[in-house]
């Protein structure tokens, strides 16, 4: 079974244009993304999937740089997008990731995937995430799908947000697909740590200065324990409100 992360990325954003290119600790958002899935002891492959735009070739060079595959396709049929790239690379089982989780963490990713894979075993999953009840901080998403459903959400999903949004039609149908979630034991889910504002960056830009280190990865458990050490850092973002799906 061949497992791939793929990680959605364009330079086009409404609220913070070209923010997966922005520089924290000297590096850009996305090598930030890549390389803590890259800490993944499960996953097989990573794509970086973006855009035919001009203005997303800076990604694909990103990509090549970091000597990461990529797949360029529709910008706003981003389902069609990861399943053209899943495809392509002969992915078994999908695991999605978006560019604006620079804290994503690996653990996680690890034991979600452990647990789909018990449940695959089983056939009694489809699809996987730790989002449909929040418990995890908004930055540390992740799905995990099979394939199968993937390309099933593609031939049937007809309303443009499913389209956009990829995994929509998949969780909006259980009777027709096995959904599971994934949750910590205490619900942290009112922390923001995702990057779509300005304020958005400004939170992750302090827990980078406060944690990062080129030679060991910081954890969901690290950034816990200095947010609650550092209350005030909370504060900058937290009336942002996430945009709606529809």
């Amino acid at each position: 079974m061949k497992k791939v992360a793929i990680i959605q990325a364009r330079m086009g954003s409404t609220r913070l244009p070209g923010k997966v290119m922005k520089i924290i600790m000297d590096k850009p958002v996305i090598e930030h993304v890549v390389n803590r899935v890259k800490a993944s002891k499960e996953i097989d492959d990573i794509i970086i999937a973006t855009t035919t735009k001009k203005e997303d070739d800076i990604i694909v060079e990103e990509a090549q740089k970091l000597n990461v595959k990529y797949y360029r396709g529709s910008e706003n049929d981003v389902l069609s997008r990861y399943y053209y790239a899943a495809k392509e690379n002969n992915a078994d089982i999908v695991i999605r990731i978006t560019s604006d989780c620079p804290v994503i963490d690996p653990k996680i990713i690890d034991d979600m995937i452990y647990k789909f894979m018990q449940l695959y075993e089983q056939d009694n999953i489809d699809y996987m995430s730790n989002t449909i009840k929040r418990t995890y901080p908004r930055g540390l998403d992740v799905e995990i799908f099979t394939f199968e459903s993937l390309e099933k959400a593609f031939i049937e999903a007809d309303k443009s947000y499913q389209r956009e949004h990829v995994t929509p039609y998949i969780y909006e149908n259980p009777e027709i697909f096995k959904i599971g979630g994934f949750k910590n034991n205490i619900d942290y889910s009112s922390y923001r740590w995702t990057l779509d504002t300005i304020e958005d960056f400004k939170v992750i830009e302090s827990i980078y200065q406060a944690l990062y280190d080129k030679d060991r990865l910081f954890y969901f458990t690290d950034i816990i324990s200095f947010i609650k050490e550092h209350p005030e850092i909370s504060e900058i973002n937290k009336n942002i409100e996430q945009k709606k799906l529809i």
